[in-house]
């Protein structure tokens, strides 16, 4: 299956999530500048980020739905049209621009058009290196970590929260609109049932359970580890200026963070192509909830660029292993809705993540309790994750089997 063709559609999905997953990265940067301009606690700001990651996930399902049969192409241009007009919205209605801006049109019908349905769509074109695919699709989210933030930063000091959010949603358009047109073409057919490339039968039982029993586990496991991934991602900026460092340090350590994260992540697809999606998750995963753990352990600079490195180290490889895991376990021809429905509840936990961080801040008045509480989700979220693992065959068969299989 996999071509030329193949890595031509992920290199323009690559560079679209590369500049799409910059969007939120605004309201991030500018969570303090909002809530002084807007006169509101941080936890207002903080609850738009949220909806606009609640609203990506709540959106791949029906999007997903529809780029199925209409094409990834219309679905991608429809989708940064919403994010252009979103940054407008949010710019002119006070509080209430913010949430519709950011949750409805950013979020719900934007990056929604581009989150699960890109995934789905890409995972359509490979079958051997689908998870170093997947890697390096979902980096795109990364690179926009790495490069918008330091942008961002610069254009609030010298135009403000505003202007920076309308000239980001025009270059938006100016850069997806091409690429899509250009380079996302039709995936090949989907393989027969029972063929290879097509996953197991429709029906049957996975890892000895109902098949939607495991999909609610796995989803309730990447909505656990999503919570406490989002608290260095929502707050990092904010976390560094409270402890006496500037906005444009915080912002360093920010991208640092996320460029990190797109380093490692192809080392992880690279991983996850050999012991499976769900081994990778769960190795991840405690890289995670030590990482975060560490947060609470150091407050001078050069021990936060430290931290916030290996957090972007540990926790890169998660999402994408997962999307691989519901394609190593489910029928080909359900990706479409199992794929975006598991994403709906990661992006759900990255949005009560980053609100919790901002509720419990304006509570306490530190962000210590909330990394205490993440590092807990963290570890609720490995227990699951060791129970799917646990019911997966070993990765290498016993002699005894192998002579069996050789037989």
């Amino acid at each position: 299956m996999e071509t030329r063709a193949s890595w031509t559609a992920a290199l323009a999905a690559l560079a679209i999530l590369s500049v799409t997953y910059g969007a939120p990265l605004v309201l991030v940067v500018a969570l303090k500048p909002i809530a002084g301009d807007l006169d509101t606690p941080r936890s207002i700001p903080a609850l738009a980020s949220s909806l606009a990651y609640f609203g990506t996930g709540l959106g791949g399902i029906p999007m997903g739905w529809v780029a199925e049969r209409v094409g990834m192409r219309r679905v991608v241009v429809f989708g940064a049209l919403c994010v252009a007009a979103g940054m407008l919205v949010s710019t002119q209605g006070g509080v209430w621009g913010l949430y519709v801006g950011h949750g409805l049109l950013i979020g719900l019908l934007g990056n929604g058009s581009f989150n699960a349905p890109m995934m789905t769509y890409v995972t359509r074109w490979f079958d051997r290196r689908r998870g170093t695919a997947l890697a390096l699709i979902t980096s795109g989210q990364y690179i926009a970590g790495a490069v918008w933030p330091t942008v961002f930063e610069r254009g609030i000091e010298h135009f403000g929260w505003r202007w920076t959010m309308l000239g980001f949603g025009a270059l938006e358009v100016l850069l997806v609109l091409p690429v899509a047109l250009l380079f996302l073409s039709p995936p090949p057919p989907a393989p027969a049932a029972g063929s290879y490339g097509a996953g197991p039968l429709p029906g049957r039982r996975v890892l000895g359970w109902p098949p939607n029993l495991v999909l609610g586990l796995m989803s309730l496991a990447v909505f656990l580890c999503c919570v406490p991934m989002a608290l260095p991602a929502a707050h990092l900026v904010s976390f560094c200026t409270d402890l006496g460092f500037s906005a444009a340090h915080g912002a360093a350590m920010l991208s640092v963070l996320l460029a990190c994260a797109f380093v490692s992540r192809q080392f992880w697809g690279w991983i996850a192509d050999r012991i499976g999606g769900l081994r990778s998750v769960l190795i991840g995963s405690t890289f995670q909830a030590v990482a975060l753990a560490c947060f609470l352990a150091t407050q001078d600079e050069i021990g936060l660029f430290t931290v916030a490195a290996a957090f972007g180290l540990g926790f890169s490889g998660i999402v994408p292993a997962y999307v691989l895991g519901v394609r190593e376990l489910f029928p080909a021809s359900e990706a479409g809705w199992r794929v975006p429905v598991l994403l709906f509840f990661g992006l759900a936990g990255m949005a009560v993540g980053g609100w919790m961080g901002g509720a419990i801040y304006d509570h306490f008045g530190n962000y210590a309790p909330a990394f205490v509480a993440g590092v807990a989700f963290n570890v609720v979220n490995l227990v699951v994750v060791g129970t799917l693992v646990a019911r997966r065959r070993p990765l290498w068969p016993r002699r005894a089997d192998r002579v069996l299989v050789g037989a």
